[in-house]
């Protein structure tokens, strides 16, 4: 069982050192633009409108809130048979530990809407380029995109319909926790799948370089 659900694939200690190294230069940079969506104070993106939610309803940090919840997900995942790499469970542990990190770090924005709409995006952008560096690791999709990817295929409906069905679902708990929803929330929606795009053509990423789907147009988080 073990086998059909971890991908294992070993290239030796100098190639996992590179890919390590990369994959937490993404995770830093997913990180800090989680800390400036929330800092924008206009919505956050659907997850951590849940992991807001929680976070405040459990006294807990942001990233401990995120941690938690990739950790259920994953356990999801397990349960659904959706092959995982090394890479998930990484995403599970960093990006919450350097929200955390970073959070102390990120500049506070004016009361400004113009200046916070324009902080959103910046962080919609570096969002973006931070998805497009760890997928191009290839070392397994978030926990979130592998619950998606299992979704669609025990139910048998496309991407983006599951992609969906989750994002509301999640959307809604994290609305009814007293997450951050406004209208930056569907702004970020329409702007992370062009900034991940963009992303993947400055960097030069193929589609066909991601382990799990030719598909990705939503970061991992």
């Amino acid at each position: 069982m073990l086998d059909s659900i971890l991908i294992l694939r070993w290239q030796g200690w100098r190639r996992f050192a590179l890919d390590f190294l990369v994959i937490q230069i993404g995770f830093f940079l997913f990180a800090t633009s989680i800390d400036i969506v929330v800092q924008a104070d206009l919505g956050t993106g659907p997850w951590t409108v849940l992991e807001k939610g929680l976070a405040d309803r459990l006294s807990i940090s942001l990233g401990q809130a995120s941690i938690a919840v990739a950790a259920v997900i994953i356990l999801m995942d397990v349960l659904l048979r959706q092959p995982l790499g090394w890479g998930t469970v990484a995403n599970m542990i960093f990006i919450g530990v350097w929200v955390d990190f970073l959070k102390t770090f990120v500049p506070v924005v004016g009361d400004s809407l113009w200046a916070r709409t324009a902080y959103l995006l910046l962080g919609t952008f570096i969002q973006g380029f931070a998805t497009a560096i760890y997928i191009g690791v290839n070392a397994g999709a978030g926990p979130r995109d592998s619950l998606m990817l299992a979704v669609s295929r025990v139910t048998k409906t496309s991407l983006r319909l599951a992609r969906g069905t989750i994002e509301i679902t999640v959307v809604s708990l994290g609305w009814l926790l007293g997450g951050p929803l406004w209208f930056g929330t569907l702004l970020f929606a329409f702007t992370i799948g062009p900034a991940v795009q963009l992303a993947f053509q400055v960097l030069k990423i193929r589609p066909s370089q991601q382990r799990e789907t030719p598909e990705t147009s939503r970061p991992s988080s």
